[in-house]
Parts: C-alpha cells; structure tokens; sequence
C-alpha cells in the first residue's frame, strides 16, 4: 500500500466554537465543501463524541472517487479530534484548533494509506498528482468553510 502524510492549515476570522461546530458537523459538509460528496452519520458514538463513525465519500478534480468510514478515537471539543479511516484509505486524522483575539487556526494532519490496487499500482508515478488532487480539496474546504460561516479565510496551506 502506498502511504501519504497530508498536512493542512486553515487560519479563519471567526471564533474556535463556531469553526470547531463546522467541522463536527461532517454530514453538513457536502452543503459548503466541494469535493465532498457524502457525508453520513452512522453512529453517533458515546455522548462525548468518541465513537462516532461516519461513511465518507470524496471526489476531487481528477475524476476518482474515495470511499472511506471514519470513527472517532478521541476527542476535546473545541480543540481537538482524532479519528481512525477504514476504506480506499485507511489510517489516522488529526484535527486542532487554536483561536487567539477571535482568529482560527485549524490544523489538519491525515496520514493514510491507498487500499485500492490501481492507486497502489500507479503510485509511484501518479503520488504527486494524488497529492495535489488532496490539496486542491482542501483548499476548498477552507474556502468553503470561510463562505459557509460567513467570515475571511486569512490563509490556507
């Protein structure tokens, strides 16, 4: 299996709590985040979050889509989630959140490993584009999350 380390960095004008209720609220996110095009709920785990798993698919601009569950491993509201991904990925994602004087800061680190064997096949070649095709969803997610709650996306990296 090929494996990837993604790291991502929104920095948002809008407060902690309402950035952090955003992304809580993944089946949400095909309403605001092109290239998410399911986002479902499957269990909303213990009353804390942990154990929330959810079924994901995603389409980036190179026309593949990714199909993956995702649960909950840890979580601390309002600043940080963990989660494990079984699928065409499997591996962990890490999110933060750090605010100072009403300005977010989201970092997301996802480090996964291709499932299937095309992917797997074509990664020693094709493992830049798969990285940008990333990035670029990414970078609609920032953008779409500025829209989505109303404020300036400051940076996304």
């Amino acid at each position: 299996m090929a494996g990837y380390r993604f790291l991502t960095s929104w920095l948002l004008e809008a407060p902690r709590d309402e950035v952090w209720d955003a992304i809580w609220d993944a089946p949400a996110w095909p309403l605001w985040w092109r290239g998410a095009t399911v986002a479902e709920e499957l269990d909303p785990g213990t009353p804390c979050g942990v154990g929330r798993r959810g079924s994901y698919e995603w389409r980036g601009r190179i026309p593949y889509r990714l199909r993956f569950e995702a649960v909950v491993t840890e979580v601390e509201p309002p600043h940080f989630m963990l989660g494990e991904a079984r699928g065409d990925l499997e591996g962990t994602g890490r999110w933060r959140f750090y605010e100072d004087d009403g300005v977010t800061a989201v970092i997301y680190d996802w480090q996964v490993r291709t499932t299937r064997p095309w992917m797997n096949l074509a990664a020693p070649v094709a493992a830049p584009l798969f990285r940008w095709n990333h990035d670029e969803v990414m970078r609609a997610g920032g953008r779409g999350l500025a829209e989505h709650l109303g404020c300036r996306l400051l940076a996304s990296d």
